[in-house]
């Protein structure tokens, strides 16, 4: 059994994700899930039990997936002809999260931290000009919001979607209720 375990999974696994069929989506979906639903479920779990420690890691790692990320933006559709760029990518994502290696921690304090310090200033520049922008476009496009909360806020309220105005009493085709119209009771009295 132990021969089972180790040898036969191991190989089916590596001969499953360096299959030539579809490996890069099974790698971008490995990659999707190692680099952010893992993550997503381990920062809630550091929130909700209160550890410094857990959370501190979580804040590092998001930082330097958020800082990652935003290069990959830029260089995903070069990187992405590289044969092995997903295996890479996903071996990177693990590198950051395991608690032997402190991959996000070692970017963090050699690369991240040093660039914030010196770019600071600008950076806070940057974003407080953003933010005014965003609050300038929030502001005049508020009609347009109002709309958007009317109609959702009627969806959610009717459980309805907009088109659909039948009422429940009220049949949805016609047809019936006119083939109800032409029938006579039996007992409908003569004149």
């Amino acid at each position: 059994m132990d021969l089972l375990g180790s040898s036969i999974a191991g190989e089916v696994g590596l001969r499953l994700l360096l299959s030539p069929l579809n490996s890069t989506i099974v790698m971008r979906t490995a990659c999707c899930s190692v680099g952010i639903v893992v993550p997503v479920y381990s920062s809630v779990k550091a929130i909700e039990r209160g550890t410094p420690q857990d959370q501190q890691k979580w804040l590092l790692y998001w930082a330097v997936y958020g800082s990652f990320s935003i290069v990959e933006v830029y260089s995903d559709k070069l990187l992405s002809w590289f044969p092995s760029y997903y295996y890479v990518k996903l071996a990177f994502l693990i590198w950051l999260q395991l608690p032997d290696t402190q991959g996000a921690r070692i970017l963090y304090k050699k690369h991240l931290q040093p660039f914030f310090k010196r770019h600071e200033a600008k950076i806070d520049r940057v974003m407080g000009l953003t933010y005014i922008e965003m609050a300038k476009i929030i502001s005049s496009h508020q009609a347009e919001i109002q709309y958007v909360k009317s109609i959702l806020s009627r969806i959610t309220a009717s459980g309805k979607a907009p088109g659909n105005t039948a009422s429940p009493t009220q049949p949805e085709n016609p047809a019936v209720v006119e083939d109800q119209s032409r029938e006579l009771p039996d007992s409908a009295p003569d004149k």
